[in-house]
């Protein structure tokens, strides 16, 4: 991996996550490399993180809103989109309080005025889910036209939020004839910053509130609904498609089979002062609700696959990188080779081709383009 800040992976790997949304309209290389510039100056603290990427993105902030101003809707947009995605960069490290939320909030502004006036197509919806709800985006496919097109619902993974993966997903579906719903599901983006809902590891729960909700817009085929998760997701999708046979496929994007597993390694890399760590401590037990770290653990005890994903029966593609160091290779091999579908693809991209990292971090548009042709072609 690219190591923009040397000796840093986590403000690294956060550089490499903002900059591959620039294939979206939603990142500049100028910028982030000038957010780079300044960290080099500063103490490597992840308040200092905070302070440069809120800098970058309220000085386009308040350009974008001179702009909106002049009438200028589109340079606007522009602005705000990429706003939204260095606010989001800055919040990701920043620890659970008001100033956090506070963040996020102008995420949601920032993008809500963006996508207006750069991705009309899209809507913020609400999907019933209990005794409440989850928030979403349905990015309609224009190419679809107006006869009932297939759909992919999207979840994100521990840390993302569906502000970027409505465009690093939903775009090259739409161009492909496919709808796309990406939902804050709980413990994600919005749900558990702004709502409070934390994560649960019966991903079926919320997979079949999403499902009930897209199957039934109009512009939706029911019999051809899809469902893909993204990193932590790779757990969340296979787990709902299993139980959900509703679901004409999945895509593990990023694949997981033990999430207990894995995080015995993250833990003891956290605990040791480990630089290869992608999210801060307090992350994990953020996330499920809990406490601590001790606490979480034992609440990971449910996140496993096995015993499960035999029982999937539909079309599944697994996509990893083989540098992933996040999540090693190997768990994105067992669950493949786990899995009881009959028709399923597991694709490792290399250092070669580009993509080897995680969720192909370093090049996402790759990972972009061949999920959504192999969905395509499947659905």
């Amino acid at each position: 991996m690219t190591e923009y800040v040397p000796g840093n992976f986590m403000w690294s790997q956060g550089v490499m996550f903002a900059m591959e949304m620039m294939s979206f309209g939603a990142a500049a290389a100028g910028e982030v490399l000038g957010v780079v510039e300044r960290l080099s100056r500063r103490e490597r603290d992840n308040r200092a993180w905070w302070e440069e990427w809120s800098r970058e993105a309220e000085r386009l902030e308040r350009w974008g809103d001179s702009e909106a101003a002049a009438g200028h809707d589109l340079t606007a947009g522009s602005l705000y989109l990429r706003a939204a995605t260095y606010y989001f960069c800055g919040e990701r490290f920043l620890p659970p309080g008001e100033e956090k939320r506070a963040t996020y909030r102008r995420v949601l502004h920032c993008f809500a005025r963006g996508a207006a006036a750069r991705y009309p197509n899209l809507e913020r919806v609400e999907v019933p889910y209990e005794e409440t709800t989850l928030p979403a985006y349905f990015l309609r496919s224009d190419p679809a036209g107006d006869e009932p097109a297939p759909a992919m619902v999207v979840f994100d993974g521990l840390d993302n939020a569906k502000e970027l993966s409505v465009l690093f997903a939903g775009v090259e579906f739409g161009r492909r004839g496919i709808h796309t719903l990406a939902i804050d599901g709980p413990g994600q983006g919005e749900t558990l910053r702004l709502r409070g809902i934390p994560s649960r590891y019966d991903y079926e729960v919320p997979g079949a509130a999403a499902f009930d909700y897209v199957a039934a817009r109009p512009e939706v085929d029911p019999e051809r609904v899809g469902v893909m998760g993204f990193s932590l997701g790779g757990y969340y999708a296979p787990r709902a498609a299993t139980f959900e046979k509703r679901y004409a496929l999945c895509v593990a994007w990023g694949g997981h089979f033990d999430y207990h597993e894995a995080w015995l390694e993250r833990r003891r890399r956290i605990e040791s002062n480990d630089s290869r760590v992608s999210a801060p401590a307090f992350q994990l037990p953020w996330v499920l609700g809990v406490d601590d770290m001790d606490a979480a653990m034992r609440v990971l005890e449910d996140f496993r696959l096995d015993g499960v994903v035999q029982h999937l029966d539909r079309p599944l593609l697994v996509t990893h990188g083989e540098d992933d160091t996040v999540v090693p290779l190997r768990f994105a091999r067992r669950l493949y080779e786990a899995s009881g579908s009959a028709v399923k693809e597991l694709r490792v991209f290399t250092a070669g081709e580009g993509g080897s990292e995680h969720c192909q971090e370093d090049n996402r548009q790759i990972g972009a383009n061949f999920v959504a042709d192999w969905v395509a072609d499947h659905i």
